[in-house]
Order: C-alpha cells, then structure tokens, then sequence
C-alpha cells in the first residue's frame, strides 16, 4: 500500500510533545491518546499501581492547556458526590425571601430548582466548560458496581440526567481518561464504552530515561544502577511491588543525601523510599540487598 511519507504522524508528534513535558511516552500509549481524542471515546487504562496511569492524565490537561478535573473514586461514592447536589441552605433562604409573593407549587418547583442552585461535582463539570477539558475518573474499580453502571451514560453520550432539569449534554466534550488497578473486574459494558491500554512495568532503557527526565542532575551511573535494583526487586516475593513513582522517590532520596553509588549499607538506610510494605521491608535483609547488588553488577 502507497504511504505518502511527507503526511505528518500525529503520534510521533504527541510522543514528542509528551516528551517536551517529561512524560517518557512509548507508541502504544501515544496511539491510545490519539484515538481517544480523534473518536471521542474513553480511554480506560489498566496497570500495576505506580506506572504513571494517574500522570497521563495530568500531562495531557498541560499539553492541551486545558482544566485537568478528577474524580477519584472509592466503596460507597454516590451519585451527589460525582454529578451534583442542591444547594439547600440556598434554596431555604429563596423561599423565605419569596414565600410572600403567592407562588403556586409549579413556579415554586421551577424557581427552586434552577441552574444557580445547583452544585456541580466533577462529572457535570466535566461536561458543562467552555473549553474541553480532560477528566479523570481515577481507580474505578475502587467505586461500587452501582456507581460503575451509572457512569454508562456519561461515557456514551456524554451526557447526564437530572430529574428537576431534563438532560444536560456537553457541547465540548472532555478527553476522558479511566484508570483501574484490576482490585475488582470491570462489567463489559464499561469495557464497550472505551478504549483500552494496559501499562506495565517499563524496560530498563525506559525506566533509566523516566529518571533521567525528572531528577535533575541525576548521574547516569547512578540512575542505572538504581533501575536495575529495581527491576531487580521487582522478581522478589512482594506483597507490594515497587512503582515507577518508589523508583522516583528512591532516586530523589539518594540525590538528596549526595550518594555517588549503590553500597548494601546506603540500600539499607534509604529502603523506606522503595517499600512501602513492612512486611516486605523485612525480606530485605543485608544478605538478599547484597545478592541484587551482586547480580546487576
């Protein structure tokens, strides 16, 4: 098939621009992104904890300089926490202030709940600015089943339903990113709505140039040595497996106490920065550091 060569690749483009921003973008990821702005379709992104899902979001909202708005989800978020609440206290004051004026019941309904007295939360925010923005509906699979089939109408139509107003649609839609950490299954429905990526752990060549990229001044040597400690690490048996974001924090900590190179006692002294997990900080004795620190040379 004829490829005209002088035809712009708009993800190399955005790999790019990601890039510009500090965001070490692989093809996939850019691709994802693109589709997910071309078709107007959520991008749900699945992953280990601590691969930069919640970030994309984050830079795509500086790339396009628009209003990044973020719903994180946890058990028991309700429809009056993500869509929107009635302002009561306000409403109670407009009827006091009014209740000498003979309103029927009809006018009083339909002053009451009006536009102004209405609270918007981040899905109808989302879905009511001026300029597109990104949403992020982070870790949905933390929020219940109930809340996950309500959120059908929103991924769909970009639209939701309140029974005092009728039907709000967004005349700019929003990029509309979704992570989940798989701690429950997603319905299928859901799944329909979007489009899909996985990340995973990155390779070393990634992972050193992620370093690189974030902490300045950051010797090389050092960088690699960390990376491949972690990488390491990442074989071992953890309840908690490090994250590029304990990879970050552990090179921020060994720049910040001026260390030019990995010794088992240094390890030992910054390990908090890596794990979070007691139990796992307790398999880390001197004897498993020392044998990491053997195997990556």
């Amino acid at each position: 098939m004829f490829v005209n060569e002088n035809i712009e690749d708009p993800v190399s483009n955005l790999i790019a621009e990601l890039d510009d921003l500090d965001y070490v973008a692989d093809p996939s990821i850019a691709t994802s992104l693109h589709l997910a702005q071309l078709l107007d379709r959520p991008l749900l992104i699945e992953g280990r904890p601590g691969v930069g899902k919640t970030e994309i979001a984050s830079t795509m909202a500086r790339l396009l300089k628009t209003q990044l708005i973020r719903l994180q989800c946890y058990e028991g978020l309700d429809v009056n926490s993500a869509l929107y609440e009635w302002n009561y206290s306000r409403q109670l004051l407009w009827i006091r202030m009014n209740e000498n004026k003979g309103l029927d019941p009809a006018e009083l309904e339909t002053e009451v709940f009006g536009r102004e007295f209405l609270l918007e939360r981040p899905l109808l925010s989302a879905l009511t600015k001026e300029k597109s923005p990104v949403l992020l509906i982070d870790e949905v699979d933390r929020a219940d089943q109930e809340f996950e089939a309500f959120l059908l109408e929103v991924l769909s139509e970009f639209q939701v339903t309140i029974p005092e107003l009728g039907t709000i649609r967004a005349e700019n839609k929003p990029l509309v990113i979704l992570t989940s950490n798989r701690s429950r299954d997603l319905s299928d429905a859901l799944r329909r709505r979007c489009l899909y990526l996985w990340i995973d752990f990155p390779e070393l060549h990634k992972e050193l140039e992620i370093v690189k990229k974030r902490i300045d001044d950051m010797p090389e040597d050092l960088a690699l040595q960390i990376c491949r400690f972690v990488r390491a690490s990442r074989e071992e048996d953890l309840q908690k497996v490090p994250g590029v974001s304990e990879t970050l924090d552990w090179a921020t900590a060994m720049m910040a106490l001026h260390i030019k190179s990995l010794e088992p006692e240094v390890v030992v002294s910054t390990l908090g920065a890596l794990l979070k997990n007691s139990d796992d900080l307790e398999k880390f004795r001197i004897s498993t550091i020392e044998r990491i620190i053997q195997s990556i040379g």
